[in-house]
């Protein structure tokens, strides 16, 4: 046992107002305290309704550390199950989807489940005759996680059988979810293929951060964005033809510092919060008439210029995804190790809208979350370097000071300038309280 593990006062201590222990970034007993506690306690991602349309389809991913396979069941609900078989603990599902049929069948000893977990069928049942197999927990099947949530098509789950629901987790942060939706005219999305997926090498704590860090842009994207800038104003571009899409989604990220100031920053309780109130880097894009007139067609005039109206940045939703509304994004940040992160970058389909936002969204995932993207190898080397100095014997703190007032609270939501750091400060405050509730409650059960 180290230093922290049942005790919810040293956890608690990592996390001061303004600053927070590097410990919380690079220490491996932190790392598995949050898979056992934090990605037990919240509400995670798990997948999009469109990604499993027929019954018997699946996916596989993991919430935290905890390998987990979304099915759709023949009564067409969606299901969260441990990816375990409950014999001996094999993977029953290793390709990333797929369609089982009607049933999963484990592929070491031929156990079968239904498509919601329940024993299907056991080969030789008959060794089992007399003994209390029937009492045991492998007899229940493939175990459900303990609470799901379909919201407007986005799959979320709690690993805990008890604990805070849905609603009081996310509050109004869903509002976020709901305008990204609503600009569908159709009101629904589909998943547009699979993620981009790209390993990187830091917590995944850091890649959350960065989503609200509203100082760096101009900064780590000098020599990526600005390079491109630079090029298109000395190519001379003809003021009366289109910007082309590339550079309408690349130029914003050279704004000044006023410019992300005065676009500001909401927080929600639960570590929640949103950059753009006010506008952000998506505000200037073009906006083709025929979109508009299926939204109008969807929505009516009134509903439609309150939807499109509300162009946010970047919403995180606390612990571990980012979602940009109006390029219809999701990133999903899958913590390996205390410095180990897979991102999945999925895009969405407007059903009902034209092409060309797809096209946009598309490119915009390739040109700033690929593998092979111009600016997110910018973040990349940032995070990796982080990484590496947080070991350094120096330092032990890591500060989020920025426009930080002794009386935040939290549990209330905020507006604030756009370059606060309030936010992070919100996201280590959820932190602490998800960490140790569960170990809280041990401690004083042991007493």
């Amino acid at each position: 046992m180290g230093k922290y593990t049942d005790n919810p006062a040293a956890v608690a201590a990592l996390v001061e107002q303004h600053q927070v222990h590097r410990d919380t970034y690079i220490d491996q007993e932190i790392y598995e305290l949050e898979m056992k506690h934090l990605f037990s306690n919240t509400w995670v991602f798990v997948g999009h309704d469109s990604q499993t349309p027929t019954k018997g389809d699946y996916i596989t991913t993991q919430i935290g550390n905890q390998p987990v396979i979304m099915v759709r069941h023949s009564d067409n609900e969606i299901y969260v199950l441990y990816n375990r078989c409950p014999h001996k603990g094999t993977k029953i599902a290793i390709d990333r989807a797929g369609n089982t049929g009607k049933f999963f069948r484990c592929p070491y000893h031929a156990w079968s489940f239904k498509t919601n977990g329940c024993l299907l069928a056991i080969p030789l049942k008959k060794g089992y005759a007399d003994t209390a197999f029937k009492d045991s927990e492998a007899n229940h099947g493939l175990e459900p996680v303990g609470d799901v949530k379909n919201y407007r098509g986005f799959v979320f789950a709690r690993l805990a059988k008890q604990g805070i629901s849905f609603e009081d987790y996310f509050g109004e942060a869903m509002s976020s979810f709901d305008n990204m939706v609503d600009r569908a005219p159709e009101g629904r999305l589909e998943v547009a293929g699979p993620p981009l997926r790209y390993m990187h090498q830091c917590n995944w704590k850091m890649l959350v951060d960065n989503q609200t860090d509203t100082c760096h842009p101009m900064v780590a994207h000098e020599s990526s964005a600005g390079t491109a800038v630079k090029l298109f104003e000395e190519a001379n571009w003809p003021e009366d033809k289109p910007k082309p899409m590339a550079m309408e989604i690349i130029a914003p990220f050279m704004s000044p510092y006023e410019f992300f100031e005065e676009m500001g920053i909401r927080t929600w309780p639960n570590g929640h919060g949103h950059t753009g109130v006010h506008h952000s880097i998506h505000s200037d894009y073009t906006q083709e008439p025929e979109y508009w007139d299926a939204m109008v067609a969807g929505h009516g005039e009134e509903r439609t210029e309150e939807i499109l109206s509300e162009i946010r940045h970047n919403t995180v939703y606390w612990p571990n995804i980012m979602i940009k509304g109006p390029v219809q994004q999701l990133r999903n940040f899958i913590p390996l190790g205390p410095n180990k992160t897979l991102v999945e970058s999925y895009i969405y389909r407007l059903v009902g809208a034209p092409d060309y936002l797809l096209q946009r969204t598309a490119m915009y995932n390739r040109l700033i979350n690929a593998p092979t993207s111009m600016v997110g190898h910018d973040d990349l080397e940032m995070y990796e370097r982080a990484q590496e100095g947080l070991h350094a014997q120096s330092t032990e703190w890591i500060n989020i000071q920025r426009l930080h007032t002794e009386e935040e609270n939290y549990d209330e939501i905020a507006v604030e300038n756009g370059t606060t750091e309030r936010q992070m400060r919100n996201q280590m405050n959820a932190w602490v309280k998800f960490m140790t509730m569960t170990m809280s409650d041990k401690v004083e059960a042991a007493e």
